[in-house]
């Protein structure tokens, strides 16, 4: 079988399903540590900082990494708009781990001009803040959507995601945006460079066939789909395009 030097890996339904650890993932991110295999976890979830995604997992999961090693949609946005280079002035839906990353990369908030309109995740969203966002795209701000997840799942069932808000967006001005999360090349490109690795030494690990495998498939990246989460067993042979690999769980996975 193909060794792998790198892996970039979903967290939800992959590592831990709501806030309970998978056993399994928690003993593959083990034993990539032991093996000294680099890997990032790369996660559509805009709402916390690497900071306290990577507490979570130490406190709630016993699974103890860096903030280095967890990349968010947050973060590809922040690296995508500096090599876009259009300007440091920005109006953003979106929740503190989103806002306060863009502000504190050097980017300045701006109502009223701003070059980039950035769209996430925003419970608290109003028809204010919409109505501000469609006035700077349809005076020519770049509209940037983090990720295109339509629904999340909640312990109350399945609530609006991003996308929903995005999709909104994308109809009141007629704009199309560029998104940045899973499965779009962006995202996979920001966090190759971050891994330090190129795309045919990486394997994509996920739960979800929609946006983890197709991260992989769409960019030409290898998969390792893991049958924990999202995608069920008896919907794999029916699948488009087969994942390159498929796991029960990840404790049948060798290095």
């Amino acid at each position: 079988m193909k060794q792998y030097q790198g892996y970039l890996i979903d967290l939800d339904g992959t590592i831990y399903l709501g806030k309970e650890v998978i056993p399994a993932g928690k003993r593959f991110v083990e034993r990539l540590q032991a093996q000294n295999l680099p890997f990032l976890f790369v996660t559509n979830n805009t709402t916390k900082t690497p900071a306290a995604v990577a507490k979570r997992l130490a406190d709630e999961f016993d699974i103890h990494v860096s903030d280095q090693a967890v990349y968010t949609a947050s973060l590809a946005t922040i690296d995508f708009m500096k090599e876009t280079n259009k300007g440091n002035r920005v109006f953003v839906i979106g929740e503190s781990g989103l806002i306060d990353l863009i502000l504190s990369a050097g980017f300045v908030w701006d109502e009223q001009q701003p070059d980039y309109v950035v769209i996430g995740l925003d419970t608290d969203v109003t028809y204010e803040k919409m109505a501000l966002a469609a006035l700077a795209i349809r005076k020519g701000a770049l509209f940037i959507g983090t990720n295109p997840d339509k629904s999340i799942p909640t312990e109350r069932g399945l609530l609006p995601g991003a996308g929903s808000f995005i999709s909104l967006m994308e109809t009141a001005t007629q704009v199309k945006p560029i998104m940045i999360g899973k499965p779009n090349a962006v995202i996979m490109k920001e966090a190759l460079k971050v891994l330090g690795k190129n795309k045919e030494e990486v394997l994509m690990v996920g739960d979800n066939y929609e946006t983890d495998i197709q991260s992989g498939l769409q960019n030409g990246i290898d998969t390792l789909l893991v049958l924990s989460g999202f995608t069920a067993k008896e919907a794999v042979p029916s699948l488009p395009k087969q994942p390159t690999h498929i796991v029960d769980s990840l404790d049948e996975w060798t290095f």
